[in-house]
């Protein structure tokens, strides 16, 4: 459909707790846009509603390697998790910004897929890794939210120079 801006950390709509989808049909149309933005990037592999300033709960992924795989998850949430593990990550609302993160190594996540029906995905792999980022923004999270105090600060200082650098 079409291709959105995404939101950029300090953006206060990227600290937005979304809203449970009670009418699949009704986010067609954002779920097209997320794939449409998404995949309109060089690097994006996840994207939230709330990096394209949208309040209901819906994210999509692709890990694949040919980026033509997507998934779609609506109201996903984590009913398991174990293990513990960490990842650098990055974020496309925190552009050239990455950090060893700590995950849970072992995640179920139960969601609605596109027509509305439910499904489970089991992983230990990468795509726990993204689910539970792209989780995250739906929860009003970032991944710097993980970080200390001081390893986030010093992020978000490198970032406030890159986006003055960029003006």
């Amino acid at each position: 459909m079409a291709v959105r801006e995404i939101i950029e950390i300090p953006d206060e709509r990227l600290r937005v707790h979304c809203h449970p989808v009670t009418d699949v049909a009704a986010v067609q149309g954002l779920i097209d846009d997320l794939l449409d933005t998404m995949y309109s990037t060089d690097n994006g592999i996840g994207l939230a509603a709330t990096q394209i300033g949208a309040s209901q709960s819906v994210m999509v992924i692709d890990i694949s390697e040919n980026r033509d795989q997507p998934m779609v998850f609506v109201n996903p949430e984590i009913i398991e998790s174990e293990g513990e593990t960490s990842y650098q990550e990055g974020c496309l609302s925190v552009p050239e910004i990455y950090a060893d993160v700590p995950r849970f190594q072992r995640v179920k996540v139960k969601a609605l897929d596109r027509d509305g029906n439910e499904f489970i995905v089991d992983s230990d792999e990468f795509l726990a890794i993204v689910m539970q980022h792209e989780i995250d923004h739906l929860h009003g999270k970032v991944f710097l939210d993980h970080l200390s105090t001081l390893k986030r600060n010093m992020l978000l200082k490198k970032l406030k120079k890159q986006q003055r650098l960029k003006q």
